[in-house]
């Protein structure tokens, strides 16, 4: 059963000042008052919405709001998912205003990571116009630990008043956004760290196709420390939102480790009051090569994506190295101006500046860029080497358990230069890990074939040694890592 249940909320909490994502003004879990029930009849569990594949074009805006966050999810299908609203000292006006550029005339799904009034500063402003001017809210997601803020009071207020459906959103669930996949990662059942509102963040992973995002909130040690010892292994993501705005207590070695992102996005004021970015997040990006974009230079960053490769466009260019961020010129939340497409980031982590050369399609009447080919091959560190998955079969003859050399992957070195892949590993989303002998080198357009099963190693045969089949017959993907661990090529079948 969906462990989601229907929250009927009053506002009961009591007026205070305000504060920002410091976690001081939560209060402990909500207690639901209605009967049990699941949310929406036919929902998709989390299982069935990782069957979700690509077709069409899927947007992700990271809302220029300042001190906040607020994160616009458009889907091929035309629902939208709106991540938090900002900040409250603009009253939602920001992201109202973004909307409307964006002709957003309906919110499907309206998520509120956590309670504090940097993140729902515009939801009561934008459930009254939704439920008075336009098309309306479709549910809202909470993780049910409240606020004693008075923009807590007035979002609260707001639900009653359009009687909107709330619900009380843990760990398994899945956000029923038609076209994508959206799970929830955390909170569990039972609460982190004394149900500190940051630790017990919504995390959202959205996939589309081979892209995915991953939305831990203000998630802190305690949340990643759950999020590593439950999801690892469903935790890598094409682009990481920073947690916490970048706070030094988020985004730490070990959950970079397991998330491998190609792109990180910071959203914080540039002159934030808490220091955000912190320069030992930034270093931790740095150190894994990760381009970054902070909507304090950037402005929104919309990422816009087939399913393969991922088109980066920003209202201004500024650096993406993480400790040049700051070399950057300040865009003030809620400045206008067009967003121009700056890179090509493809799913294997790979990345291309914009060109008139890659195929476009039209996003909402901009013309962004997509990919136009295959995203399997990777430039390997010392440049003009690439690796990429030839084949995949999956499929043994017979019993698959009883002959595992029946399945294998064909790897091919499609660069100009020899790759050496020793102490590279390969492995599957059930975690069996493959580590390449050491000295092992392919040359310029040489192939290799990995077998599941046992034999002797040769210049084009190598065996795992496995006496059981890996690689799952109904869809499974292939994650090769370096020798320090950074995540060279992933390639998913079905």
């Amino acid at each position: 059963m969906d462990r989601r249940r229907v929250w009927s909320v009053l506002a009961v909490v009591a007026l205070v000042a305000l504060a920002g994502c410091t976690g001081a003004l939560t209060g402990g879990a909500a207690t639901p008052t209605a009967t049990t029930e699941s949310p929406t009849a036919g929902s998709p569990t989390a299982t069935d919405a990782a069957a979700t594949t690509a077709n069409g074009t899927l947007s992700v805006h990271f809302i220029n709001v300042g001190q906040g966050a607020s994160v616009l999810v458009e889907a091929p299908s035309g629902e939208t998912m709106l991540v938090d609203t900002g900040d409250w000292r603009d009253d939602g006006d920001v992201v109202l205003d973004y909307l409307r550029e964006r002709g957003v005339d309906r919110i499907d799904y309206l998520v509120t990571s956590h309670a504090d009034a940097d993140h729902i500063g515009g939801h009561a402003a934008v459930i009254d116009y939704y439920e008075t001017q336009a098309e309306g809210v479709g549910a809202i997601y909470d993780p049910g630990i409240t606020s004693s803020s008075a923009t807590y009071d007035d979002y609260l207020d707001a639900v009653e008043a359009h009687d909107v459906v709330l619900y009380e959103t843990r760990a398994g669930d899945a956000i029923p956004l038609e076209g994508a996949a959206v799970d929830v990662l955390a909170p569990p059942a039972s609460r982190l760290a004394g149900a500190d509102a940051n630790e017990n963040s919504v995390v959202v992973r959205l996939a589309y196709g081979n892209t995915t995002f991953l939305l831990p909130g203000d998630g802190e040690a305690a949340s990643e420390e759950y999020l590593l010892e439950e999801h690892e292994l469903r935790l890598n993501a094409t682009v990481l939102s920073a947690g916490h705005h970048g706070s030094e207590s988020s985004s730490s070695a070990d959950l970079l480790a397991a998330v491998t992102p190609a792109v990180a996005v910071v959203s914080s004021a540039y002159d934030s009051q808490y220091g955000h970015p912190h320069e030992a997040v930034l270093q931790r990006f740095a150190e894994r090569s990760v381009r970054t974009y902070w909507t304090a230079t950037h402005g929104t960053v919309r990422f816009t994506t087939n399913g393969s490769a991922v088109s980066v466009a920003t209202q201004q260019d500024a650096p993406t190295a993480p400790l040049d961020l700051r070399d950057g010129t300040p865009v003030e939340p809620g400045a206008g101006g067009d967003l121009t497409v700056r890179t090509v980031v493809h799913a294997d982590g790979s990345t291309a500046p914009a060109t008139t050369s890659e195929t476009t399609v039209t996003d909402g009447g901009t013309t962004t860029v997509a990919d136009h080919g295959t995203t399997t091959e990777t430039t390997d560190s010392a440049g003009g080497s690439a690796l990429s998955v030839v084949e995949v079969n999956e499929d043994a003859p017979g019993d698959d358990n009883e002959n595992p050399n029946g399945e294998y992957v064909v790897f091919e070195n499609t660069g100009s230069r020899p790759l050496a892949l020793g102490g590279w590993t390969v492995r599957d989303e059930a975690d069996h890990t493959y580590t390449f002998p050491t000295g092992f080198e392919l040359g310029p357009g040489e192939q290799v074939t990995l077998y599941t099963g046992s034999g002797t190693d040769t210049e084009t045969a190598l065996y795992w040694g496995m006496e059981r089949a890996v690689w799952n017959n109904g869809g499974d993907t292939v994650t090769v890592r370096d020798d320090s661990g950074t995540v060279v090529l992933r390639e998913g079948y079905e």
